[in-house]
């Protein structure tokens, strides 16, 4: 299997309030361009420790803006033109529905029935008019499916958890709730899977 590089895009202020982006396409901060940056040099100082070239690798993004801008600040890095990596639609952000720009407080206030139920079988149980992480997981697993090269992945923490998943390093239950950290490189590597921070 190829080995993966995935860096989960840097922070918006819809992460810092706690609102569920899914699919809308809010800008990254000051702190989220900080930590793209901070992931570029990780990468870099990763391929010089294990000898390897940008030229051999591919590059892809979620097509939703913070992912793209994570993934130019990380070529910007590695001294690549910014524009020389592909976007695929498979990594995009699990679609959150009509809780999208909402808290989780927020939600449960409005629906705590199905607030509750969600928070029970988060892999299976979807927002209105949103995603379940079944079908993410379904996506993610077609565009791993199709990897032929080593790969740098600027995408989100929905599909981290799912790509967990689809390589049997997590089950639904764990992974469900599981902390993506931005600003770290995740490698999959060898059935394996190491965090670089």
């Amino acid at each position: 299997m190829p080995t993966i590089y995935y860096i989960r895009h840097g922070q918006t202020e819809w992460n810092a309030l706690g609102r569920l982006q899914g699919v809308q396409d809010i800008p990254l901060n000051e702190l989220g361009r900080t930590q793209s940056v901070h992931a570029g040099h990780i990468l870099a100082d990763l391929f010089k420790r294990d000898g390897e070239s940008t030229s051999s690798m591919s590059f892809v993004a979620s097509p939703l803006g913070r992912a793209r801008q994570t993934m130019e600040l990380v070529r910007g890095v590695l001294r690549l033109p910014l524009s020389g990596y592909a976007i695929d639609d498979r990594l995009r952000e699990i679609g959150y529905g009509e809780w999208e720009g909402s808290t989780l407080a927020e939600m449960q206030a409005k629906d705590p029935d199905l607030f509750a139920r969600r928070q029970a079988e988060k892999w299976t149980v979807a927002p209105p008019g949103g995603e379940t992480y079944v079908v993410v997981q379904a996506r993610v697993a077609d565009w791993r499916r199709g990897l032929t090269a080593d790969t740098v992945v600027a995408a989100h923490g929905g599909t981290l958890r799912a790509l967990m998943v689809v390589l049997g390093l997590e089950t639904p239950e764990s992974a469900a709730d599981l902390p993506i950290e931005q600003g770290v490189v995740y490698v999959f590597r060898n059935g394996g899977l190491a965090k670089y921070s």
